[in-house]
């Protein structure tokens, strides 16, 4: 079993007297801005000259700079914009501009791992990866609690890389849950894997194939909604409480004998070995960051479609059954 870090783990006097620049007030960026102020840390924001970010960062009572301005002000670098922005940003906006930095951090690794940002030797570099959306981290945070993370080291300078990484999980109550200790390498190919072939890609395509299937067959679209997309937040309710067995234990001996027997026919084990592959190699990575610099003409024809799909269509009408009168 891994380790599992606690309060006690962590030391957050590490932070006395540094000042971390987080750059990006967006959902991730400002959750753990937010929650490191309060707990007393020194931060500061680093953001796009009066836009909507730089206005509520000033309004939380934030310092807020321009992103060079703030790089050159801070020993501790934090870069939470959008993993596609990472490369010209860091280039262009930070990478001049760390004669003060110390420590190198993000939230997840794909632009470290897949070369899109190369810090120099002489800084540490860390990841603090919260394992939950901003919006819960901050109200976890808010509740006396916290999400728990993952943090990692990829170059570790000062020989306190990993202390500094727990002392700001502490900061943003991520200890108070639980933190586990992973590599870059493999958070990232984990993280593209899970999100492609199961969270994202996988259960989406499922869902959607399912619904389709059933509509075709001549079922009620919203009969076929109820089914194959509604419970969907039921059942995983269920496995997230108690784990598969746990999900087993409280569905009928009908779903549960169906579910045993039938589920392993419907998934591709060699069509998911081959996207692990695809993100292990850098192949996904590359297809990724070609898409965005072409504008991501792909992506976008994928929105447009997708947003007129049936099931789209269907589960606008079924949402307005549960609105609140």
């Amino acid at each position: 079993m891994v380790k599992i870090y606690h309060e006690n783990d962590a030391d957050l006097s590490l932070l006395d007297g540094k000042t971390i620049a987080i750059i990006g007030y967006g959902l991730q960026g400002s959750a753990q801005a937010m929650c490191m102020k309060d707990t007393g840390v020194n931060v500061i924001i680093g953001a796009r000259p009066n836009g909507p970010s730089w206005n509520k960062a000033r309004e939380y009572g934030f310092e807020v700079y321009e992103i060079p301005e703030a790089s050159k002000r801070a020993e501790i670098i934090y870069l939470l914009v959008p993993d596609e922005h990472h490369e010209k940003v860091y280039k262009e906006q930070i990478e001049p501009y760390m004669e003060k930095c110390e420590v190198f951090c993000v939230s997840h690794a794909f632009s470290i791992v897949f070369g899109q940002v190369v810090p120099p030797d002489n800084v540490d570099i860390i990841m603090v990866a919260p394992k939950a959306p901003g919006k819960i981290e901050r109200r976890l945070y808010c509740e006396g609690f916290g999400a728990p993370a993952l943090i990692a080291v990829e170059q570790d300078v000062s020989r306190k890389a990993k202390d500094i990484a727990l002392a700001m999980c502490k900061a943003n109550g991520f200890t108070r849950a639980g933190v586990i200790e992973t590599k870059f390498y493999d958070e990232v190919t984990s993280d593209l894997f899970g999100e492609q072939a199961v969270l994202c890609g996988g259960l989406h395509e499922l869902i959607k194939t399912g619904f389709d299937l059933l509509v075709e067959n001549g079922y009620d679209p919203v009969l076929a909604y109820f089914e194959c997309l509604n419970e969907c937040k039921l059942i995983m309710d269920l496995i997230y409480e108690g784990g598969i067995e746990g999900m087993w234990n409280n569905v009928s001996n009908t779903a549960e004998y169906g579910g045993r027997t039938r589920g392993e026919s419907v998934i591709n084990k060699a069509a998911m070995e081959k996207i692990l592959k695809d993100v292990q190699s850098g192949k996904f990575a590359q297809e990724w960051i070609s898409e965005y610099k072409a504008n991501a003409p792909s992506l976008k024809v994928q929105r447009i479609t997708g947003a007129k799909e049936n099931i789209e269509e269907v589960g606008k009408e079924v949402r307005k059954l549960f609105e609140k009168k």
